[in-house]
C-alpha cells in the first residue's frame, strides 16, 4: 500500500509518499510545493495543480493529511485553512481517501509524545524510514503523517481481522445454540471503537 502525507501551508506545503508491507515502511519520495508570492486565488492554485501532480506521479493508494492547529492569529489560521482545503481538494480529485490526524496525533505517532520539537520528528522519520540524512521539516511532516496513517491503518486492520474472528464465532455458536453469547463476544470486541474521519478512535 502506497500512502501520500501532507503537511498544509499557504507557502510551503510539505509531501511524503511512503510504501507499507506488512509491518515495513519503505520511503519513496518526498518534497515540498512553494506557492511563490503572488496573490491568495493564485497561491491556492499552485497548492492545487501541486498536490494533484504529486498524486499523478506516485499513484498512490490513499492519503493523510495534518489538521489545522489554531493559531494565535485568526488570519494565520484562516489561511492555512484555504491552504489545506485546497490540498484536500486535490486529492478529492484524483479519487483518493483522505484521513485526517491532529499534529499531536502524527508526533505521538512517530516519536512517542504528543509534545516532541520539529528536530525530534525529523530524527525519527529518518530512523523509522532508513534515510541517509535528515528531510527538510516540511517534508519530515509530511513523512509523519504517512507514517500516523499507516500504523492506524494497521490498528484497523487488526480490529477488523478481530471481529471477523469473533463474528465467525458467533455464527458458529448460533447453529450450537449459543448465539447469544456469540453475539456479545463480538460486540465486545468493537465496544468503544468507532471511526472518525477515517481513524479510529475511543
Amino acid at each position: 500500500m502506497i500512502i501520500l502525507g501532507i503537511d498544509p501551508g499557504l507557502r510551503t506545503t510539505g509531501f511524503g509518499v511512503i510504501q507499507k508491507q506488512g509491518s515495513k515502511l519503505r520511503y519513496i519520495a518526498s518534497g515540498t510545493i512553494k506557492s511563490g508570492e503572488g496573490d491568495l486565488p493564485t497561491r491556492l492554485k499552485v497548492i492545487l495543480d501541486g498536490v494533484s501532480q504529486v498524486a499523478a506521479t506516485y499513484r498512490p493508494d490513499c492519503a493523510a493529511i495534518e489538521q489545522v492547529f489554531v493559531n494565535v492569529n485568526p488570519q494565520s489560521t484562516l489561511l492555512l485553512g484555504q491552504a489545506r482545503g485546497a490540498a484536500i481538494c486535490a486529492l478529492v480529485s484524483n479519487a483518493l481517501s483522505v484521513a485526517e490526524y491532529s499534529p499531536t496525533q502524527v508526533k505521538q505517532a512517530v516519536v512517542g509524545t504528543g509534545r516532541a520539537a520539529k528536530p525530534q520528528v525529523q530524527d525519527m522519520v529518518a530512523r523509522l524510514l532508513a534515510l541517509p540524512g535528515l528531510p527538510g521539516t516540511d517534508a519530515a511532516d509530511a513523512l509523519g503523517v504517512a507514517i500516523c496513517h499507516a500504523h492506524s491503518q494497521a490498528t484497523l486492520a487488526l480490529v477488523g481481522s478481530m471481529a471477523a474472528n469473533k463474528l465467525a464465532q458467533a455464527a458458529a455458536s448460533s447453529k450450537s445454540g449459543k448465539a447469544g453469547q456469540g453475539a456479545t463476544a463480538a460486540q465486545t470486541v468493537l465496544a468503544g471503537l468507532r471511526m472518525r474521519r477515517g481513524r479510529l478512535v475511543g
